[in-house]
C-alpha cells in the first residue's frame, strides 16, 4: 500500500542504530505510533490481536557524562495496554555476554515492577528486545525468539512472564528474500539498517504509515544541532569501545603480552564494566580482575 509519494529520504542519513538516536526516533512521549507499529511487526500480534496502546517510560537522565560513558544503556522502555512491560536495546558490538546481559535487563523490568506487600501474582510480563549487528545464534534465523519452555514437551510454556527476542541485522542482510509487501518486520529492517539504499528506504516509507512517522522523526533529530552534536559524542563513544574491544582480543591472541591485557582491564575497570564482561572480552581470571 502506497501511503505517499514523496517521502523525504535524504542520502546521509544518520545511523538509526545509534542507541541515542533510536532512544529519540521510538522512546520520547509522541513517539506511540512507530513504536507501536514497530513492536506489532517484532511481536507478530497481528489480525485479531494488535497491539493498540503504549505508554512509553521516558529516559530523562540523560547527562553528558552519562551519554559520554562507553557502559552506559540507553534502552527503550514502555508499558502495554494490558500491563506487559517491553524493553528494547541495540547492541552493536559483541561482548560475549548478550545472553546474561538481556536476562539481567529482563530481570530488572521484571523484579522493579512489585512493591512490598504486594501479590507475586501482581508480576507483569516482561518482553526484551535486543537489536544486535553481530552474529550471536548458531542459527540462520534473524529473528529467535525464546520463551520458558518444557524441555521434551516444547508446547507446554511454564509462563509467558518471559519473552525474549533477539534480532539480528547480520542475518537479516544475508537474506535473500526479502518481503516487502506482506512482512512488516522486513520493512522495518530495512529502514534501520543504515546501509539500505535511499531509494529502498523511499518505498518502506511510503508503503508504512508507522515507518514514515519514525522517518519524519529521524529527520527532525537530524536538523537538531544538539541533537547531532549528542548524537556524534556516542558515535565516538560506540568507535571508542569497538577500538578497546579490538586491541583486548588482539593482545589476547599474543603471548608475553600480559601487561598489555592488564591495562586494558584497568581502563574498563575504571570505566565501570563488571568483572565477568571484562573476563569474557580480556580472558583475565575474575579474582585477577577483583584485585586491580
Amino acid at each position: 500500500m502506497n501511503l505517499s509519494s514523496s517521502a523525504t529520504v535524504p542520502h546521509e542519513r544518520l545511523n538509526p542504530l545509534n542507541d541515542y538516536l533510536f532512544l529519540k526516533v521510538m522512546g520520547e512521549k509522541g513517539d506511540e505510533v512507530q513504536l507501536l507499529g514497530f513492536l506489532n511487526a517484532v511481536l507478530g500480534r497481528t489480525g485479531k490481536d494488535p497491539l493498540v496502546s503504549v505508554d512509553i517510560i521516558e529516559n530523562r537522565y540523560l547527562s553528558p557524562d552519562f551519554l559520554g560513558n562507553k557502559a552506559s544503556i540507553l534502552d527503550v522502555r514502555a508499558i502495554l495496554f494490558d500491563g506487559t512491560k517491553v524493553n528494547i536495546e541495540v547492541q552493536l558490538r559483541n561482548l560475549m555476554n548478550m545472553d546474561k546481559r538481556s536476562l539481567f535487563y529482563w530481570s530488572r523490568e521484571y523484579t522493579t515492577a512489585i512493591k512490598k506487600g504486594q501479590d507475586y501474582l501482581d508480576l507483569p510480563n516482561v518482553v526484551a528486545i535486543n537489536i544486535i549487528d553481530f552474529e550471536f545464534l548458531e542459527t540462520k534465523k534473524f529473528h529467535t525468539v525464546f520463551h520458558l519452555r518444557e524441555d521434551e514437551e516444547t508446547s507446554l510454556v511454564l509462563t509467558n512472564a518471559l519473552e525474549i527476542h533477539f534480532l539480528d541485522m547480520v542475518k537479516w542482510r544475508k537474506q535473500s528474500k526479502k518481503d516487502l509487501v506482506n512482512e512488516p518486520l522486513h520493512r522495518w529492517l530495512t529502514w534501520l539498517d543504515r546501509g539500505s539504499p535511499p531509494e529502498l528506504i523511499a518505498e518502506v516509507v511510503n508503503m508504512d504509515i508507522a515507518i514514515m512517522t519514525a522517518n519524519g522523526k529521524h529527520i527532525h533529530v537530524m536538523s537538531d544541532e544538539n541533537a547531532v552534536q549528542t548524537y556524534e559524542m556516542r558515535q565516538k563513544a560506540i568507535r571508542d569501545l569497538n577500538s578497546m574491544v579490538g586491541y583486548a582480543h588482539d593482545e589476547g591472541k599474543t603471548e608475553g603480552r600480559t601487561e598489555s591485557i592488564l591495562e586494558v582491564a584497568r581502563k574498563m575497570k575504571a570505566m565501570g564494566f563488571s568483572a565477568d564482561k571484562i573476563q569474557a572480552i580480556t580472558g583475565l581470571d575474575v579474582d585477577k580482575i577483583t584485585t586491580l
